[in-house]
Parts: structure tokens; C-alpha cells; sequence
């Protein structure tokens, strides 16, 4: 008879600043699927902080960290390792939303095969004008293990030997004991899982967006591809929320419209002779 598997213990580590938009959503997204999660505030001068305190939950280990530069960033995620207390670690951003089938399935591949990989990588899904359109694959630039495109490193082994944070804001990552990047270790431990989650990364985040160092750099003007209409959204999306919590449903502005209909065939041009 094989041996009882001992279940892992999975944290959550969320580092924001000024959110307010879509940190309900990523959080209660994923909540229910972790055994803890570290909420961090790094400054907001918008209602994030107010809202993330909505969610009542065990779970949620709120931290008013302070006010962080491009170059202190790394520390504050050196920091949360350092009071994580599990076996794997998950990564979610305030502008990061999951459906249920998609979070249960990483947790499900963790408690199954976390004892012979090292990190799990994901696709992701990026709203551009808003979130009944994305953006184009050819978009795609991250390198993880020979594959391009719109992946996302998302949860990591806490095993891995020196494990920590290192560089500025931008170029943040996760490094081992010999400085080695986790994405650039054993390709046979990084394991690609076939789920997706919706990232608002290019869509309003704040109504103070433009204190949070390369926010605005982030923001897209983009005549993006429409969502299927069978489109399995967040569940989240679809719950009661508190008033102070914005919809997601908000469809791009007129004027944003234009802007990106101008700007979306010279950045498609550009993807296909730059590669």
C-alpha cells in the first residue's frame, strides 16, 4: 500500500499598492483555495485598504507595510518569505483574477506532484480596454524554458536552496542560492499547466494610478480581440459586492476607443516585424 501523502501547505503573497479596482476580486478569487494569504499594503492612497479589510477571513494576514521604491521592492517580498511558514508559495497580484476550476487546479497538481517539481507556470489572459477583450498571443514576450508567449511563473517550491527576492521593481524575481532565476532552473521541474487567469494589468487599477511607479507605462490603448461569448469569466465577477467595490463590467470609453484604434495596428505591426 503506498504511503499517505502528507498535504502542503500553500500561501499566498500579495504585495499592492493602491488596487482599488480589482484586489476584491483577485483576493476572494482564491481565498477559499489557500491556507493563508499575505496581504501587504505598500502605500495606497486610494480604498485599497479599505476594501481589502471587507474580506473577513482567518486567512488574510493584513499588513500595513509602508511606502516602497522601485529599488526597496524586492525587500518587502524578501520579508513576506521570510514569515511564510508553508511548502509551496502562490503568487497573486491585486490585478490578478482566477476562476475556481483554474485555482483548484494548481492546488490539486501542488498536493499531487509538489514533491518532484519545483514551480508551476501558467497562461494569462490580458484584458485590454476592457474585460470583454483580450490581447493577442504575438503580444506574448516572457521566456520561460523555451516557451514564449503570455506565461506567468505562479507558484513556487519553498524547498528550492536559497530561495529569494532580488532586483528592482520591473525586473523583480525569484532567485536560488547561486542567483539563478527559478524560471531558468531544471526545465524538468517547471511544470506548465494548462489554465489561464484573467490579468487586468492593462486596464485602469486605481483612481491613483498615477503615483504607483510604471503604472502608467503599463496602461494599454488597444483594439484587443473579443472574449468568446461562452467566455468562462471569474465567478467572482458575478457575486454581490460592496458598494465601494467598482464593476468589472465597465466597457472602454469613447474617447479611450478611439485613442487605441489609432495606436492598435502600428503596435501590431511592430509585434510581427520585431519577433
Amino acid at each position: 500500500m503506498s504511503p499517505v501523502k502528507k498535504k502542503k501547505t500553500i500561501w499566498g503573497h500579495c504585495l499592492v499598492r493602491n488596487e482599488e479596482r480589482w484586489v476584491w476580486y483577485a483576493i476572494n478569487s482564491v481565498i477559499n483555495y489557500l491556507d493563508k494569504i499575505l496581504v501587504w499594503d505598500t502605500g495606497s492612497t486610494d480604498k485599497t485598504v479599505q476594501i481589502i479589510k471587507l474580506t473577513k477571513s482567518p486567512k488574510i494576514s493584513f499588513q500595513d507595510y509602508g511606502s516602497v521604491t522601485k529599488e526597496t521592492f524586492a525587500q518587502a517580498r524578501q520579508e513576506m518569505l521570510k514569515q511564510t511558514k508553508a511548502d509551496w508559495l502562490f503568487l497573486i497580484d491585486g490585478d490578478e483574477i482566477w476562476t475556481k476550476e483554474g485555482i483548484s487546479k494548481i492546488v490539486e497538481t501542488i498536493q499531487e506532484k509538489g514533491d518532484d517539481i519545483e514551480s508551476v507556470v501558467v497562461k494569462t489572459i490580458n484584458f485590454v480596454g476592457d474585460v470583454y477583450h483580450y490581447q493577442e498571443e504575438e503580444a506574448g514576450k516572457y521566456e520561460i524554458a523555451g516557451k514564449r508567449g503570455h506565461y506567468n511563473l505562479r507558484a513556487i517550491n519553498l524547498k528550492i536552496p536559497g530561495l529569494h527576492a532580488d532586483l528592482p521593481h520591473g525586473k523583480q524575481g525569484y532567485f536560488d542560492s547561486e542567483e539563478r532565476p527559478i524560471q531558468e532552473r531544471d526545465p524538468r521541474k517547471i511544470l506548465f499547466l494548462p489554465v489561464s487567469y484573467f490579468h487586468a494589468t492593462y486596464l485602469p487599477r486605481s483612481s491613483k494610478d498615477f503615483e504607483v511607479p510604471l503604472r502608467t507605462k503599463k496602461r494599454k490603448y488597444e483594439v484587443g480581440t473579443p472574449l468568446p461569448k461562452n467566455t468562462k469569466y471569474p465567478e467572482v465577477f458575478y457575486l454581490p459586492r460592496p458598494k465601494i467595490v467598482p464593476s468589472p463590467w465597465i466597457k472602454m470609453g469613447k474617447i479611450e476607443l478611439a485613442r487605441a484604434a489609432i495606436q492598435t495596428p502600428f503596435k501590431k505591426l511592430k509585434r510581427r516585424i520585431l519577433k
